[in-house]
This record gives C-alpha cells, sequence and structure tokens, in this order.
C-alpha cells in the first residue's frame, strides 16, 4: 500500500512540476521582440465562412527563395537581403523568423506590413567553423495560409589559405 501511494504522491509532484502556465509574463526563454501570440489572427479559418474570407489573408510573394552565396572564405560572414511583397488583402505580422542553425541569423520586419507593402528579411550567415557545401534554411512564421514559410541560403565553404 506504501509503494502504491508513493507512486501517486510521485506522479502528483511530476505533474505539477510539468505546467507551464505562465500567467505572470514572458517566459524567460521567450525572445522580446516577438509579437503576441493574440496579435497573429488570420481571418481565414475553419470558422470562417467558406472561404470568403481567402481574399483577406496576407501572403509572402519573395522575389527569390534561395540565394547562393558561392564560394565563402570559413570565417567569413556574409549577409543577403530577401526582399518580399505582401500580395494578400490584409496586414501581414511575422511572429518569428529562426535560422535551422545557431550560424544563421535571421532580422525581420516586426511591424505589419499592409497589402501590397513590401519588406526584407536579412539574413547573416557566419561560416567559422564550417567546411564544405551549405545549406541553410530560415523559417517564417506568420499569419499567412500557411502559417509558415522557408527561405534558403547555399554556398560552399573553402579553408582559409595559411
Amino acid at each position: 500500500m506504501k509503494s502504491v501511494f508513493s507512486i501517486f504522491i510521485i506522479s502528483a509532484l511530476f505533474f505539477a512540476s510539468c505546467n507551464n502556465n505562465n500567467q505572470g509574463g514572458n517566459s524567460t526563454t521567450e525572445k522580446k521582440d516577438k509579437l503576441p501570440t493574440d496579435l497573429i489572427n488570420n481571418p481565414a479559418t475553419a470558422s470562417a465562412d467558406s472561404g470568403k474570407n481567402k481574399d483577406k489573408v496576407p501572403a509572402f510573394r519573395f522575389d527569390v527563395e534561395t540565394h547562393d552565396f558561392g564560394s565563402i572564405t570559413e570565417g567569413e560572414k556574409v549577409s543577403y537581403a530577401f526582399k518580399f511583397t505582401n500580395v494578400g488583402g490584409a496586414d501581414l505580422l511575422i511572429r518569428d523568423a529562426h535560422g535551422s542553425c545557431g550560424c544563421t541569423i535571421p532580422d525581420y520586419p516586426k511591424t505589419p506590413i499592409p497589402a501590397g507593402g513590401q519588406g526584407v528579411i536579412n539574413v547573416t550567415f557566419n561560416s567559422e567553423g564550417k567546411n564544405g557545401m551549405q545549406h541553410k534554411e530560415v523559417t517564417i512564421v506568420a499569419n499567412t495560409i500557411p502559417n509558415t514559410k522557408v527561405i534558403v541560403i547555399t554556398g560552399e565553404v573553402v579553408p582559409q589559405k595559411k
């Protein structure tokens, strides 16, 4: 009987410790420059009237979705500006953009891009410690359908000449 009671107590403590209800403010791991999730509202949801609102949804149109840096010397930092237009019918809000590794850092607009408006996502790649062909992705989370978009950088990192 004691072992059943002990398992019950341990289980209760485990589940209580897993509660991530953060009503008191921002999480220490959450980025301070992210838009709050309640601002990312997509009018074309399952509850919307059978597609009537699809023209009101923001949408990305990138000039290019993949950029090849070509040959990069190891240790070099290179950047590319991915230009886009909001071709949808509502403000485009980017919630987050993150690289597939710590060597790929995106910088994205933190303010709404109006319908017909343009924006830029700058992506910086740090080739320090890298060697050979590189393929890095940046995933953008926004109030679009689908809510993620991927842009890509590539290049070949060659060793420094000694």
